[in-house]
């Protein structure tokens, strides 16, 4: 995995505002960000919109090209951006760690999941 920029966004009005960016380097600082403790609990209440950006492989799948195709993802108020494969395998991760309790409530209220 590449590493992920998130971006939060605040808006007030037409006005929008760049909380604070935050890149993590592999899965594991992925996750352990949005797992109870982590730092997804301190995301100010203003935040209305959390931008995902996942980088583009150095090397291009030439076997299928698809895997490599940019695309952007909802859930809720978190917009994941970046190559479908990428996207996929995260997700598939979330669903998991959503299943086993390993995500923080504050994380799933912003991806609208209620338990």
């Amino acid at each position: 995995m590449k590493p992920i920029t998130v971006e939060f966004t605040a808006r007030a009005g037409d006005q929008e505002f760049k909380e604070q960016n935050v890149t993590f380097h592999n899965p594991e600082e992925l996750f352990a960000f949005v797992a109870p403790g982590g730092g997804c609990d301190n995301i100010p209440s203003e935040v209305d919109e959390i931008q995902m950006v996942f980088f583009q492989p150095e090397h291009l799948n030439t076997q299928n090209p698809i895997a490599d195709k940019r695309v952007t993802l909802e859930l809720g108020m978190v917009f994941l951006t970046g190559p479908l494969a990428e996207i996929v395998q995260t997700v598939e991760q979330l669903i998991d760690k959503a299943g086993r309790g390993e995500l923080t409530a504050s994380f799933l209220k912003v991806i609208d999941v209620k338990f």
